[in-house]
């Protein structure tokens, strides 16, 4: 088979195979970009393998970066991009179920192809657009089947990760696991715990944002894969009930997480604990924790100024765009009008600052000034209250007379 036309990405990157080819040396189009092209889908990087040895690499281009030359990477830089050219090599043992003990660099493209993951992933594009499959990969494709390159009990015992990779690949292609590849999983998915959260989360991420969600968590579970990720065992049941809400691909990570905790019906402090435990960061633990409780609101009611004013506009629109797995017609155009009528926005659009209050009643520093701030927050986003110093002033010596007694 042979490529009819180059995509863009490929077009920049073919000088380097070029110059590679012109110095004696192999050089081929591998990886994710070879199989995303025969699928028609967009191209993210293009990565390069080579006969060249590293320092080879580097003799023949003079602007390039050791990123992973202990691996065979070296990055090359154009004018336009850069590019990672990475020697054939074979891998030894992995101790470890994560890293090989030793790589070797090699001149053969077979013996690079054969110790990669999966067959669709095993294909190489010659500098004339020739596809090259040593592993059935194209037929693979073509039955949108996964299957591991040779035994799949060996590639899972060299990096446990591959069978999280391989879930989701089917969440994203909407490919079937073949049976033996499946099996392999089913055997071998306690050595996740063998394999760090931070590498874990990537892939999990990426399962659930897949257009094909319903099959990979599904594999997910039958496979018994989230017995070994972060205080998942005892949800198998919510991760069905995940993958049966229907609806389209989730756009960003943290709708992800906040459909997720819905899911497994946890409160603001088993959510924090749990996403902790899968080193998510800090900001997106606390936009889940925000989101979360605002959905549950928002399936029961309508927007209100003051649920909208604490959430803020994005998370707002993020929440309402939930409403799709739940059967329910987001109406993003209401949000994005709703918020723009807000009296404030801030705390910083009030009319009157903290020291005024402080100076215009007589009372020693203290939390009165904040609490007296965002009482009279509260009532202006309400719009109980203009935004209007004088009558701001009046509202808060009434609310402090209360207060203070």
């Amino acid at each position: 088979m042979r490529l009819e036309a180059f995509p863009l990405e490929f077009q920049g990157a073919m000088p380097i195979l070029r110059k590679l080819q012109n110095a004696g040396y192999e050089a081929y189009y591998v990886g994710g970009s070879v199989r995303d092209i025969l699928l028609n889908k967009p191209i993210h990087d293009v990565d390069i393998a080579t006969s060249a040895f590293p320092a080879e690499v580097k003799e023949l281009f003079h602007r390039t970066i050791d990123v992973g030359i202990d691996h065979g990477t070296v990055m090359v830089i154009t004018k336009e991009t850069t590019y990672e050219v990475t020697t054939f090599r074979t891998e030894s043992t992995y101790q470890d179920y994560r890293r090989p003990d030793h790589v070797e660099f090699v001149r053969s493209l077979k013996e690079d192809l054969k110790r990669r993951d999966f067959t669709i992933n095993a294909l190489a594009v010659g500098i004339d657009g020739t596809v090259i499959d040593l592993f059935d990969g194209l037929v693979d494709l073509r039955n949108k089947v996964l299957r591991a390159v040779g035994n799949p009990y060996e590639r899972f015992h060299e990096d446990a990760l591959r069978m999280m990779r391989a879930l989701r690949f089917v969440s994203h292609l909407g490919f079937t696991l073949e049976p033996d590849t499946f099996e392999a999983i089913q055997e071998y998915h306690s050595l996740l715990a063998k394999i760090s959260v931070e590498r874990i989360n990537v892939e999990f991420v990426k399962l659930m944002m897949g257009s094909f969600r319903e099959a990979g968590l599904r594999s997910f579970v039958e496979s018994e894969c989230y017995i070994y990720c972060p205080g998942l065992r005892e949800y198998g049941n919510a991760l069905l009930k995940f993958s049966d809400l229907r609806g389209p691909a989730l756009p960003t990570e943290r709708q992800a997480w906040t459909l997720l905790m819905m899911m497994l019906d946890m409160n603001i402090t088993d959510i924090r604990h749990f996403m902790k435990e899968w080193k998510c960061s800090n900001q997106l633990i606390r936009e889940v924790s925000q989101m979360v409780p605002a959905l549950q609101f928002r399936l029961k009611y309508e927007w209100d100024n003051w649920t909208l004013y604490q959430l803020g506009r994005e998370l707002a629109l993020s929440v309402e765009y939930l409403l799709y797995y739940f059967e329910r017609e987001p109406n993003l155009a209401k949000i994005r009008l709703l918020y723009q009528n807000l009296p404030i926005k801030s705390l910083k659009d009030l009319t009157i600052k903290g020291n005024e209050v402080m100076e215009y009643f007589d009372y020693p520093r203290g939390p009165w000034i904040s609490m007296t701030l965002n009482f009279l927050e509260q009532e202006v986003v309400e719009g109980k209250l203009k935004n209007d110093k004088n009558e701001l002033l009046n509202y808060a010596e009434g609310f402090l007379k209360k207060e203070m007694l």
